[in-house]
């Protein structure tokens, strides 16, 4: 079966040439050009991954993200026209998984849509229960089953989406060591590129923490090494 994935852009030329290119790839697509006709998709059926413009007229690329979050977990890509940081960090703190700026090359979007698929496969991968208990991460009030990728907090379901998941399964998995952003960013996107300017570590790390009602002054689970990365203690 096709992956589906929605396109949602209002300039009409950028939306149909993405989708010329994922459509090459062998997805199944389906395009929007305004927020209401892909809010209709969005409550109407379950997608695979979204690819939504931050700048639609009526509404935005944020509300549909909010929406999305609401009742799915499946990867959204903002796609934004200025290159303004307030713009990515409000996007990722509202659930979404990359974002890309305009103009981009369809290439390099290709292959992030396709790395993100490949995360939330392995995320929502059916698993058996046998020898599940070696594959518990437990620190504290946190219990981690990396096979069925759910997530527990002071025995209260902790729910991340799969970019957090991986980032925290990391920081677990290396408890005691200090990991820094690039490690984690290349743990997460494989071989995606990184610059030293890049925040998406930095956003979802701050999201980690407020589900985790976790401090950056005194905190319990994740701490901030200055200068070098993150860590969880032993």
């Amino acid at each position: 079966m096709k992956d589906k994935i929605l396109v949602v852009d209002d300039e009409k030329e950028i939306a149909d040439l993405v989708t010329f290119y994922l459509e090459s790839e062998n997805f199944e697509i389906v395009t929007s050009y305004s927020a209401e006709d892909a809010l209709g998709h969005i409550k109407k059926g379950k997608f695979d991954l979204a690819i939504l413009d931050i700048m639609l007229p009526g509404s935005s690329g944020f509300e549909l993200c909010k929406k999305i979050r609401e009742a799915y977990n499946y990867p959204v890509i903002m796609l934004t026209a200025k290159d303004e940081e307030i713009d990515k960090i409000r996007g990722l703190m509202l659930g979404a998984d990359d974002y890309m700026t305009k103009p981009f090359r369809p290439l390099e979007l290709v292959a992030r849509v396709k790395a993100q698929l490949r995360r939330y496969k392995r995320y929502n991968q059916p698993q058996s229960a046998e020898g599940q208990d070696s594959s518990l991460l437990v620190h504290g009030g946190l219990l981690m089953n990396v096979k069925t990728h759910e997530c527990q907090l002071d025995e209260k379901p902790l729910v991340l989406t799969p970019t957090e998941f991986s980032i925290l399964k990391i920081l677990c998995e290396r408890k005691g060591e200090v990991v820094s952003s690039e490690e984690l960013f290349h743990g997460v996107w494989k071989d995606e590129y990184y610059s030293k300017s890049n925040n998406t570590i930095t956003v979802h790390i701050r999201h980690l923490r407020e589900k985790m009602n976790d401090s950056v002054e005194h905190p319990k689970y994740i701490k901030t090494v200055w200068g070098v990365g993150y860590k969880i203690e032993n």
